[in-house]
């Protein structure tokens, strides 16, 4: 059987010499699918001193954080997960101080310190505001993975420079790093760690290998025998096991169901009936096919049989349908839900009676510039589908556009689509190629960089200047450049060279998201967009390029002509 994470975990916690106690803590161990989706989530947070109520705001942030967390998309980073739910979390403990009589003394309102860590796949993610601890235990040195956010302004006095609920804006402290079976990470509380040492922290885990609550019991113990007199909370969590890196990923739960055979017209498939075949490649083959239940018409698709042993394929394979089922846009292709028991791998969607973008490009040589943006803004609103969820498609190109009969834009194929969530998962399955298709692919993934959604800014972009000019934009010079100091020479062909009927502006919109480097595009979709339909003041006031920008060799040719003509000249003095 495949390893999974799983933890072993000690906590103890106690009011010590003051009335109440302030701190709160807690642990989440989800089951499967969260546990390789989401990880495993613990939090602590200790209320200040100085507050009558910071005990709730603890309560509130551990509680809220463990809850909430899980209910993120499971597509999304955990640090953006984590952030995301922090973020609200400050703005709710921020509220109710303002709405209390507290308002006008924040030290003494809804305000805690708070530090926490998902564990996924074989990554630890730390979280951290104040000055709650956070260590990690390997052999016999204890390493402190946090910085206390206070502010000294005396040896003997210091304030807390960061905490929950304290402000409207919110500083996270966020790092990650690789974990290791039999690490072990302790969280403490100021009233902890400020009265026990190192060596006895590692002594009394050693001690109470077996039963980590009483190792914890035991810290606590010491530090009130020390003189703390504030609340003292820990919690110990140590990794037992990691998964297991030579097991197949998430993904590819389906593998084991065999392969599906060539099929032909008219042959009964698993509960659907074979129409024709409508696609066949080395890759896969795709089938128009009828529900036989619902009389539905869907697509069907199979892997091809020649990669049965391609582990990488398999993966990507299978994506495309994990990534169906995650996005609901009606510019996205829809995956067909199955009431039946699979028998065999494939992938079924729904079908759609219309063209590629290539063929309605053969059809439409010249298209005017209104249909072209109509047709670019269906397709942004389907991307920014995706890339809401963390998601980058990543092989943008008219072959995986459809338009339908109606009009209606749909971005199909998710084979190479990157998610944020699932890259975190250490995967066995190591990519070395780049996913998309090299004249409409970014020119940073050829420099070897995780692309952004800038990248598929730069593949729409692309896509939009062929279909107004029927070429590329550099030509194929992009899948050649390889190094940055080959890009700087990329020179973009302006559409007006091929289209006067185009507004410069939209010229100057084309190029500036077509830049490559993706730091000089647009920084969001939207942008570009707006200026289609928007003339940008800059680009209206902005002349027409010097010819040494515009075309370098064509300068330096003329450059040379004018001067040799002088020379010429001179020489004929």
């Amino acid at each position: 059987m495949p390893s999974q994470l799983t933890i072993s975990v000690g906590q103890h916690t106690d009011k010590g010499r003051k009335k109440i106690n302030q701190d709160f803590y807690g642990v989440y161990l989800p089951n499967e699918p969260q546990l390789s989706s989401k990880g495993i989530a613990i939090a602590l947070a200790d209320g200040i001193s100085s507050s009558e109520v910071s005990q709730i705001a603890s309560q509130m942030a551990v509680k809220n954080f463990l809850d909430d967390y899980f209910c993120t998309s499971e597509t999304w980073s955990v640090k953006k997960s984590a952030q995301r739910v922090l973020l609200a979390g400050n703005s709710w403990l921020y509220s109710q101080t303002q709405k209390s009589q507290y308002r006008f003394d924040k030290d003494r309102g809804y305000v805690c310190t708070f530090s926490a860590m998902v564990l996924k796949s074989t990554t630890a993610h730390l979280l951290h505001i104040g000055d709650t601890r956070i260590y990690r235990l390997q052999g016999n040195a204890l390493e402190q993975l946090t910085n206390d956010h206070r502010l000294w302004v005396s040896p003997e006095k210091s304030y807390l420079s960061r905490a929950l609920g304290i402000s409207p804006q919110l500083e996270i402290d966020y790092k990650t790093l690789q974990t290791e079976k039999g690490d072990i990470f302790i969280f403490a509380t100021d009233g902890v760690y400020e009265f026990t040492s190192d060596q006895y922290i590692i002594n009394a885990i050693a001690e109470y290998a077996t039963d980590l609550d009483l190792a914890a019991k035991a810290i606590i113990d010491e530090a009130y025998e020390k003189g703390s007199t504030d609340n003292l909370t820990v919690q110990i969590v140590r990794i037992d096991d990691l998964p297991d890196r030579a097991a197949g990923e998430l993904l590819q739960q389906l593998t084991e169901l065999p392969f599906p055979p060539t099929l032909d017209a008219r042959a009964v498939f698993d509960g659907y009936k074979i129409i024709r075949e409508v696609h066949a490649s080395s890759r896969s083959h795709v089938y128009l096919a009828v529900d036989i239940e619902t009389g539905t018409e869907v697509i069907l698709k199979t892997p091809s049989i020649d990669l049965r042993d391609d582990p990488a394929y398999l993966e990507r394979f299978l994506l495309e349908e994990w990534v169906a089922r995650r996005i609901n846009s009606p510019y996205v292709l829809k995956p067909v839900v199955q009431t039946r028991k699979r028998k065999y791998l494939y992938i079924v969607s729904e079908y759609i009676e219309g063209q590629t973008l290539s063929q309605w490009m053969i059809d439409h040589p010249r298209p005017d510039l209104e249909t072209v943006r109509g047709i670019i803004e269906q397709i942004t609103k389907g991307l920014r589908a995706f890339h809401r969820l963390e998601m980058l498609h990543q092989d943008l190109r008219p072959a995986n556009i459809m338009i339908d009969v109606t009009g209606t834009v749909k971005i199909i194929d998710f084979g190479s689509t990157s998610v944020a969530g699932l890259r975190e998962i250490d995967s066995p399955i190591v990519q070395h190629t780049i996913q998309g298709t090299a004249p409409y692919t970014a020119p940073e993934y050829f420099l070897g960089q995780i692309g952004s959604p800038r990248s598929d800014m730069f593949s729409l972009a692309v896509i939009m200047y062929q279909m107004l000019t029927g070429r590329l934009p550099y030509g194929t010079q992009v899948a050649k450049s390889t190094t940055p100091e080959s890009q700087r020479k990329l020179v973009y062909d302006s559409v007006n060279e091929e289209r006067r009927d185009i507004p410069r502006w939209i010229d100057e919109a084309l190029r500036k998201a077509l830049h490559p480097n993706p730091h000089k595009r647009y920084e969001d979709l939207s942008e570009f967009i707006f200026d289609l339909r928007h003339p940008n003041k800059t680009f209206l006031s902005r002349s027409r390029p010097p010819l040494m920008e515009r075309n370098p060799v064509a300068f330096w040719k003329g450059l040379s002509f004018i001067l040799a003509v002088i020379i010429v000249l001179l020489l004929y003095k």
